[in-house]
């Protein structure tokens, strides 16, 4: 299953177990006083999106980025999943906690998309998913989807209690704690067997 009607992508925040535990005791400060109860979801719009292969461009005034290596759900229609597909979440590494991060995560180009869609039936329990991020050949992190704190039929179950999602669109898994930082210059190679490869290098934008 090779291609991508997409619509709306959403992002995960702290859906990893590590992800939230790095926050210990911000999660009970005000406003919210608590963990949170329901997904937490941010839109990456249009702008954001670069192809497989694709070179994404650094502003003049961001020297490094977060590089978010996660597996989205594809949808087919209302909670059904069509299949499964590599992004690279970059964000401007930032410590906001309680603003939505719309600033440092949906600047021009700041997603990678893969290019190979791995239908449910054939991508194997998500559970057990694990991919590798490389920068300039070298293994930065490996993220295993086991230590997820929704996987991904209760976070697709509960992001239904409140939302709609359409066909085509894509909701990401989270990415974990520990993101490895790129900047201009660098190769970027997030990789899991069943879905392929998404390559993406890192340039600075021209003045």
């Amino acid at each position: 299953m090779n291609t991508l009607r997409r619509g709306t992508v959403y992002g995960t925040l702290m859906n990893f177990r590590a992800e939230l535990e790095a926050l210990g005791d911000q999660v009970n400060q005000p406003p919210y006083k608590a963990p949170p109860s329901a997904p937490v979801l941010y839109i990456k719009p249009a702008n954001t999106w670069t192809e497989n292969g694709g070179a994404i461009a650094l502003p003049a005034h961001v020297q490094e980025v977060e590089v978010g290596a996660t597996i989205a759900m594809v949808m087919k229609s209302g909670r059904e999943i069509a299949g499964f597909v590599l992004v690279n979440d970059l964000s401007i590494p930032h410590d906001s906690f309680f603003r939505p991060p719309v600033k440092f995560k949906c600047l021009d180009g700041f997603l990678g998309i893969g290019d190979r869609v791995r239908a449910r039936n054939e991508a194997g329990d998500p559970a057990v998913f694990k991919l590798d991020v490389r920068i300039n050949g070298e293994l930065k992190q490996t993220v295993r989807f086991s230590q997820l704190v929704r996987p991904a039929d209760k976070l697709l179950a509960d992001v239904s209690e409140f939302m709609s999602l359409a066909e085509g669109d894509l909701l990401m898994l989270g990415c974990d704690a520990g993101r490895p930082r790129a900047q201009a210059g660098d190769r970027i190679d997030i990789s899991m067997p069943a879905l392929g490869t998404l390559t993406n290098t890192l340039v600075r934008e021209a003045a």
